[in-house]
């Protein structure tokens, strides 16, 4: 491997000069023009005479909009990162020598004056052996170039020859130089570096779901930002009808992945939590944890099932339909044949009862049609409006409002009874029973578990619309009734589901993604491991994996490939305070953003002592910037984010501070392994047994 570094940009040459560095910029310098020529086009795109109405404009108005801010040249983004040199043109016959072709890898397609391409898109499938070709498997690559980039500038490149058995395989420079690159601002794309194993759950189709388990620093959540982006690029249409999904744990680490996208040419993907989904109440109470757990428990749906189809009355009155000097008789006998079926194919309630009337209606047009008569479909359609067929339908299919069927379970001791028994113990009942149960709806002090059991009415009355894709992070912390409001969003699409088995931190955390995927309805979903780790140095990861075994026993440690010497350090200190405050200090002197995690308790004092000093901070999901680097984080929001240097207050306090030593010890886990370059952990009582 050869690498070339030149760090001081030097002037633009000329294309055919002797120099590869200018050369490269010279590129770099009209794929840029060739970028802004390609959104000048459609800025100046006239739709005045192509639209038929002024729907149809304002449709092609905001698909034009679209297209013009994902032609955007961001300054301090590389347009390409890569380049490969293969030994014969893609899809030629080797045997007949075709020439090798040349290709930029970048971000997103660019193409010159005559339509023929500058940059390739990343996810093109030529771009692929930029991830995947090796030494063993050249791919029928001659040359992998990297290029290096300094705010802006390129300013170095590295080359691979992999059809030369002659030169060694190196670790890139380049890569783990990106890889390592200070992390100031919200998160970035992986796109330069993303590593064959992540690269094959990238590209795996649209048509199956994915479970990534993945340890801290593996790039779970970027392989599935970057898939989403994959699969727009080669399903743009079908996903352009069903729409995507990235759901996130919450607003914190929705805010710091949100740019990811973008940068990649992608605006349409929505984002949100779980409890955005359900948002169908406004959630102003807490459960405690026996009553949490229950609510989120997956038999709950059995239970809210019964209750919604409890509605049901079998008809004892037959209905007599009058038209005009006519009348039609449909016997109690035929209508409680025709209300069992309804039952038995165990539609959506709200879908049996629209059909109910049209049943009915039938019944009558059928006897009609044994009379000589010829009605037809609007005969039907205004015998189902009929006040006599109205009025049975209301006395036997009534209307079922999902809150208040939520409301009543939780407030009626004999309505919970009679449709809990024999799937929730007396003790779980009473755990779901309020104390003091609220007049109404509105008045109700709802929790984030009751407002996933009314999501889960709402699909039983009516069904809920489903996406093309949904990317479910951070999801090892989902109760089953969570799982099943996800999977409720893409029963018939596909999904990604991330997360890491070590760091759920809820009582009702995942125990097995067998059992997860079963509630998300993906059971066939292939699971994936992630076991290299990219952004924990090794020093760190190993000291955070004394934990596994109590938390986690029988997972795979990560192994960092990033040997960082003086990357830990272990200080036990009388002044606690004071001692954050100057391993701040010391982290702050270094580049790149700092995070001084703490547990939820302690965040006060720090709070006041950071002001105290005189040192400005940042509260979690707020960008950090040159002047403001530092982020006070509570330890029970650290999950998903990441920081070049980590100052952790006090370990004992955050394990206390959950209800249980494994949940504690699991936060703790996730705590120690937000660094990506140096961890210096602060203490004066003693650390856990674990970690000794």
């Amino acid at each position: 491997m050869q690498a070339h570094d030149q760090t001081d940009p030097a002037p633009d040459l000329a294309p055919d000069s002797a120099d590869p560095l200018a050369r490269e910029r010279a590129h770099l310098t009209a794929s840029r023009a060739a970028l802004r020529a390609m959104r000048e086009d459609a800025e100046a795109l006239d739709i005045r005479d192509v639209t038929a109405n002024w729907v149809n404009a304002a449709v092609l108005e905001r698909q034009i909009d679209d297209r013009i801010k994902a032609l955007a040249d961001l300054a301090h983004t590389p347009l390409f990162f890569g380049r490969l040199d293969y030994l014969h043109a893609p899809g030629a016959d080797q045997a007949e020598g075709a020439d090798g072709e040349q290709f930029y890898i970048g971000r997103r397609h660019v193409h010159d004056a005559d339509g023929d391409p500058m940059v390739i898109d990343w996810r093109a499938p030529v771009s692929q052996p930029f991830y995947r070709a090796s030494k063993k498997d050249p791919m029928d690559i001659a040359l992998r170039r990297r290029f290096g980039y300094t705010g802006g500038d390129l300013t170095a490149y590295e080359d691979e020859h992999l059809s030369d058995p002659a030169e060694d395989e190196r670790a890139s420079r380049l890569l783990q130089r990106e890889i390592e690159r200070p992390r100031v601002g919200p998160m970035r794309d992986i796109v330069a570096t993303i590593q064959p194993e992540q690269d094959e759950i990238v590209r795996s189709g649209l048509g199956g779901s994915v479970c990534v388990q993945g340890g801290p620093g593996t790039g779970k959540t970027a392989v599935g930002l970057h898939r989403v982006a994959y699969l727009l690029y080669a399903h743009r249409e079908r996903l352009a009808r069903t729409g995507t999904l990235v759901i996130g744990p919450n607003a914190s680490f929705l805010h710091y992945i949100e740019q990811v996208l973008p940068a990649l040419g992608e605006l349409e993907v929505k984002q949100a939590t779980v409890d955005d989904l359900v948002a169908h109440v406004e959630v102003r109470g807490t459960d405690d944890t026996a009553a949490a757990l229950v609510k989120g428990d997956a038999r709950m749906a059995e239970v809210l099932r019964r209750a919604v189809r409890s509605h049901v009355t079998l008809p004892a009155e037959p209905v007599m339909v009058v038209r005009g000097s006519r009348r039609w008789r449909v016997p109690a006998y035929e209508l409680e044949e025709i209300v069992r079926e309804l039952l038995a194919r165990d539609i959506r309630y709200g879908a049996a009862r629209d059909a109910l009337p049209q049943r009915v209606a039938h019944a009558v047009l059928v006897r009609m049609e044994q009379a000589g008569e010829a009605p037809d479909d609007r005969v039907q359609d205004a015998v189902a409006r009929n006040p006599a067929v109205k009025a049975a339908v209301k006395a036997i299919w009534p209307p079922v409002d999902p809150a208040k069927l939520v409301l009543r379970l939780l407030s009626d001791a004999e309505f919970l009874a009679e449709h809990a028994e024999g799937v929730l113990d007396a003790d779980e009942q009473k755990a779901l029973l309020w104390t003091k149960p609220p007049r109404s709806v509105k008045s109700a002090k709802w929790s984030a578990t009751d407002a996933v059991l009314i999501d889960e009415a709402h699909d039983l009355v009516s069904r809920t619309p489903s996406l093309g894709h949904v990317v479910l992070d951070e999801a090892q912390d989902l109760s089953p009734m969570q799982y099943r409001a996800v999977g409720r969003r893409c029963t018939t699409g596909s999904a990604t589901v991330l997360g890491d088995l070590a760091q759920g931190t809820t009582p009702w955390a995942t125990r097995s993604w067998a059992e997860a995927l079963g509630h998300l309805g993906k059971a066939d979903a292939v699971v994936e491991e992630l076991t290299a780790g990219f952004r924990v140095p090794r020093e760190v990861i190993a000291y955070a994996s004394r934990l596994l075994p109590a938390i986690a026993p029988g997972l795979t440690e990560v192994a960092s490939v990033r040997e960082s010497p003086g990357s830990l350090a272990v200080r036990e200190v009388a002044d606690l305070d004071a001692a954050c405050l100057e391993a701040c200090a010391e982290s702050l002197r270094r580049e790149g953003s700092i995070g001084l995690i703490a547990a939820d308790a302690r965040v006060p004092a720090l709070a006041q002592a950071l002001r105290a000093a005189g040192v400005t901070y940042l509260s979690p999901g707020e960008e950090t910037t040159p002047d403001t680097r530092l982020t006070l984080v509570p330890a029970s929001l650290a999950k998903g984010l990441e920081y070049d240097y980590v100052v952790l207050d006090e370990p004992a306090a955050v394990v206390d501070g959950e209800p249980d030593e494994r949940t504690g010890l699991r936060r703790l886990y996730v705590a120690l392994t937000r660094a990506v370059s140096g961890l210096i952990v602060v203490h004066a009582a003693p650390l856990p047994e674990q970690l000794a």
